[in-house]
């Protein structure tokens, strides 16, 4: 039932000593800010992770080239093993679970491209028909490079929407041709890459590539995706490709350095699992910043009841009930930490709403967000400490004597 005297009695408690209730809630409200702060940015880590590594397939495994560490079959180590078209032929014929794969040959870099009047530089990288999927791109017009493209060596380009944009405006690209680096490519398709720089290049074949600027059949990356493979089934994909390429190239499987094999849903299950650590951190910081809060709130209300003491002995030589006293200290203490608790939430997600929507995102720090259940969950157990800091305090008032209190 609601006691109105009682609640203007805490009102009037409250108001006497409005510096060091002042204080007392703010730090019960700086420990639930930080604690929302702390869990939004959590999730805008974990959001920033996922992204890049949506940017490209995740199931994806990385080869390329290294040099022998250990000694093998009597071959000295300090061996460099080069990819070439051979090792790609190898992989692609023989590891079957294999769903996408392509390669590229090191030629990349900023190059000036050139259409008409129009000059720019733009990444150009070479690569085979399956590589628009491990790259996760979307064509939007035209086609990209295909399988004849590769086998005849043709000068042909998949383009980038910005470089599109920026060569040739409003006007349409497919069939022309422009020049790269004094070599003419006609442009037959454009794709859309969301992904951080991977729309300002274009792709043409591998082949072409090699041919055209002495790569002779040496490859610098073989990129493959395993399909709805487990995580241990890619990683038994990635040991046998090391193991074929160890037989290929005479050297150890055992050799870390020989070969560089990554296998990115591994990597990717590394980095969820840091940043699954790094969350429970985040719940011990708040939580202890919340904890020293409760414990400033005790420590106020311990001192309440001792400047008290004759007030609380009055009430009782006139009939106040110890339960009345217990329950009033503890409404006093549930009231402070549950408003400051309260505003300690509001001011924290308004802070991760004001952060989004000023689009202050990055590249590893993306839209930070807090479950609310889990802040409300957070808000109600804070609002139980309350009650228990205000509890010890509450039973010393009610066991005060109203003799000895009128004494003191």
């Amino acid at each position: 039932m609601f006691d109105k005297e009682k609640w203007l009695e805490i009102y009037s408690t409250i108001s006497k000593n409005k510096l060091r209730t002042f204080l007392t809630a703010f730090s019960v409200a700086w420990g639930i800010f930080i604690l929302i702060i702390l869990l939004g940015s959590g999730k805008a880590l974990r959001n920033g992770a996922e992204s890049q590594f949506k940017r490209d397939a995740s199931n994806s495994i990385w080869i390329n080239g290294g040099q022998t560490s250990i000694p093998h079959k009597g071959l000295k180590p300090g061996r460099d093993i080069k990819l070439t078209n051979e090792d790609f032929d190898l992989l692609k014929s023989k590891v079957k679970s294999i769903d996408k794969i392509t390669d590229t040959y090191d030629w990349r870099g900023s190059r000036v491209l050139s259409y008409k009047n129009q000059h720019g530089n733009f990444l150009a990288r070479s690569c085979q028909p399956d590589h628009i999927y491990l790259e996760n791109a979307t064509l939007v017009e035209g086609r990209f490079i295909n399988q004849l493209d590769i086998k005849q060596c043709r000068k042909v380009c998949a383009m980038g929407l910005p470089v599109k944009k920026f060569l040739f405006k409003d006007e349409n690209p497919i069939g022309k041709d422009i020049d790269v680096d004094g070599i003419k490519y006609t442009v037959v398709g454009l794709f859309n890459d969301p992904g951080r720089g991977d729309n300002d290049r274009i792709y043409i074949p591998v082949s072409t590539a090699q041919k055209a600027y002495n790569g002779k059949n040496d490859i610098s990356v073989i990129w493959l995706t395993t399909g709805d493979a487990s995580i241990e089934e890619s990683e038994q994909i990635r040991l046998d490709i090391v193991s074929l390429l160890a037989q290929k190239h005479n050297f150890s499987a055992e050799d870390p350095k020989a070969i560089g094999a990554y296998n990115n849903v591994v990597e990717y299950l590394r980095i969820m699992n840091m940043l699954d650590g790094i969350k429970i951190f985040i719940w011990i910081i708040g939580i202890g910043t919340i904890i020293s809060g409760i414990v400033g709130v005790s420590n106020i209300m311990m001192i309440v009841v001792k400047e008290r003491t004759k007030e609380i002995g009055i009430r009782k030589a006139i009939g106040a009930t110890p339960i009345s006293i217990v329950t009033q200290i503890i409404q006093e203490s549930v009231v402070v930490t549950g408003i400051a608790g309260y505003v300690g939430l509001l001011f924290g997600i308004l802070l991760i709403e004001l952060f989004n929507k000023l689009e202050l995102n990055s590249d590893f720090f993306k839209d930070p967000e807090v479950d609310l259940s889990i802040a409300l969950t957070a808000t109600l157990v804070l609002v139980f400490c309350g009650a228990i800091a205000g509890f010890i305090p509450a039973m010393r008032a009610a066991k005060i004597q109203p003799v000895e209190a009128l004494k003191a």
